[in-house]
């Protein structure tokens, strides 16, 4: 790929907005709209898709820090350092946004453990705990990944296994899985002239 900021026409020490303007500038120019029914529409076309991804990944960068050899992003102390500071926040859907927002195939251990994160903080503590457990078998020497599974397994009543990402294991119940099942057990009595809970 070529340098992103020379795609846009800019230098690297340029300022969010300057970025922002110099590829607004180039989508109005590039704009496959403005090229249709013309010879050079597959060229447009190209030329926008250069002028998306030379501004993503600078945004990217910029966002998330530089890259790592081995395809995450990395700063000094944290992969994702605007996510941690949205979440120590409390600002929950703001970081959901920017996780979702991070292509898939860069979504290391960390990814899934800030997701889990905010999945917890918000009361999804299956969904937390899948996240955790796939942070945790991507970095399996990871304590804090490890610990928070386990409090995300507390919650949900789950049991951590490799290979079923969420849910009871086995003949494990838990009082919801009781109450459901006498609710289904007092329909069928009620059905066939009998009340197994006399209050409802």
């Amino acid at each position: 790929m070529k340098n992103p900021y020379e795609v846009l026409g800019v230098s690297k020490n340029a300022s969010e907005e300057q970025i922002k303007n110099a590829y607004r500038e180039l989508a109005r120019k590039y704009h496959p709209d403005n090229y249709a029914d013309n010879p050079l529409s597959d060229l447009a076309s190209e030329k926008m898709q250069e002028i998306n991804d030379a501004y993503d990944s600078i945004m990217n960068e910029r966002r998330f820090g530089k890259k790592k050899a081995n395809g995450g992003y990395s700063t000094e102390n944290s992969d994702f350092p605007e996510i941690v500071s949205l979440i120590n926040g409390g600002r929950y859907e703001q970081a959901q946004e920017l996780l979702d927002g991070i292509s898939p195939s860069l979504r290391n251990a960390e990814w899934y453990y800030l997701n889990g994160r905010v999945l917890y903080a918000r009361g999804w503590f299956d969904q937390a705990y899948t996240s955790y457990a796939t942070a945790t078998r991507m970095d399996p020497s990871n304590a804090e990944y490890r610990n928070a599974m386990h409090n995300a397994q507390k919650q949900s009543g789950s049991q951590y296994n490799p290979y079923r990402p969420y849910g009871n294991s086995g003949g494990d119940c838990n009082t919801c899985d009781m109450c459901q099942t006498l609710i289904c057990a007092d329909c069928c009595c009620e059905c066939m002239g009998g009340d197994l809970i006399p209050c409802c």
